[in-house]
């Protein structure tokens, strides 16, 4: 039987032609890992650039809603001399009630029912709420932008003060540094203001207590209130809803109380289409307040947030002066400056206190 014999030339050949596909194949196949390493970074540089541009935007909304609806209400009751501070918060609560009721009934957004139970718990919070936006309106008609935002430092102090008392918080040096500085601030600020009003820096510091009373009485009914809803939470949009709701008939009584019916009456501004228009923009502000700050949060962090928060103070005292004319002298000004520090300095001292 005869073997066929294949020649030798013939192994070398195919033994070479298989390595040359094996260093094909791997060269292929480190082509691919490097391909999709490549792809894996360049996603990743453009999610960054998307959470960044999204950051961006958002602390831009939240900075432009903030300053525009204190230099609104500040035209609103200073530029147009509307003296019924009350019905101005009324209406800006009735706007926020229906826009979010929209929202909520075409399902943009999610809220929680309004029960009795729910109702109950929240009470004491609301009453505290209206009386810090009220007694805002207040001080806002007769102090600058520029000092109200200074002497608002204050709510901080009595803030930690409250924390250290009811919550056993305790603060660092760094922090009670920021505070001191702010009392410092104001009390320059308040010596050296040229349009000193005494009703107004008495309606401010009324406010100050109450702002800082909301947030540490907040803290505490949070809790409760989240325990009595059908989701056992409580979101932003659920918050603005059931302190703007219950506002309504509260913000009644006070208008009748404080007598503002009898200006409503007499008043030709509320003839003005103009004047209703800047009215709803007000109220369209202060939602979007609510709206854009829970963006920013989200975005970034309550670090972030913070301080950019206390930054923002700085152009908005700036605007303030300029848009409203405000007279001032250079130890006014510096100690406006001066102020606005120290708010950034406690945000910094914040944000190394939470790390």
């Amino acid at each position: 039987m005869r073997i066929c014999t294949l020649p030798q030339e013939y192994f070398l050949k195919s033994s070479f032609l298989m390595k040359s596909l094996d260093k094909d194949d791997e060269t292929d196949l480190e082509k691919g890992k490097f391909l999709e390493k490549d792809r894996e970074k360049t996603t990743r540089s453009h999610r960054a650039i998307a959470a960044h541009n999204k950051a961006l935007l958002s602390g831009l909304a939240y900075c432009i809603s903030s300053c525009c609806m204190i230099l609104v209400n500040k035209y609103v009751l200073s530029g147009y001399g509307f003296n019924a501070g009350i019905s101005l918060m009324l209406y800006q609560n009735f706007v926020s009630v229906v826009v979010v009721s929209v929202l909520s009934f075409f399902g943009v957004i999610s809220t929680e029912p309004l029960t009795w139970r729910l109702i109950k718990v929240w009470l004491p919070v609301n009453v505290i709420f209206v009386g810090m936006l009220i007694t805002s309106m207040f001080s806002l008609k007769y102090i600058n932008v520029a000092m109200v935002t200074v002497l608002k430092n204050v709510t901080n102090v009595i803030t930690a003060i409250g924390e250290m008392y009811l919550f056993n918080k305790h603060h660092d040096n760094r922090v009670w540094a920021a505070l001191f500085l702010m009392i410092i601030s104001a009390i320059s600020g308040g010596i050296t203001d040229l349009s000193f009003h005494a009703v107004g820096y008495t309606w401010q510091i009324i406010n100050c207590f109450l702002t800082a009373s909301y947030s540490l009485t907040l803290r505490r009914v949070m809790d409760t209130a989240k325990q009595v809803t059908k989701s056992g939470d409580l979101n932003e949009f659920s918050m603005v809803l059931l302190n703007n709701t219950l506002s309504i008939p509260l913000g009644v009584l006070l208008i009748l109380i404080f007598n503002e019916v009898d200006y409503l009456s007499k008043t030709p501004l509320l003839r003005l289409p103009i004047f209703w228009l800047v009215m709803t923009l007000s109220g369209l502000l202060g939602l979007a307040i609510s709206f854009t700050s829970m963006w920013f949060l989200h975005q970034t962090g309550a670090t972030t947030y913070s301080l950019v928060g206390s930054l923002n103070k700085i152009p908005l005292s700036v605007a303030g002066i300029l848009l409203f004319h405000v007279p001032t002298s250079l130890e006014n000004s510096a100690s406006i400056f001066f102020g606005l520090l120290a708010g950034v300095f406690f945000a910094r001292a914040k944000m190394r206190e939470r790390s």
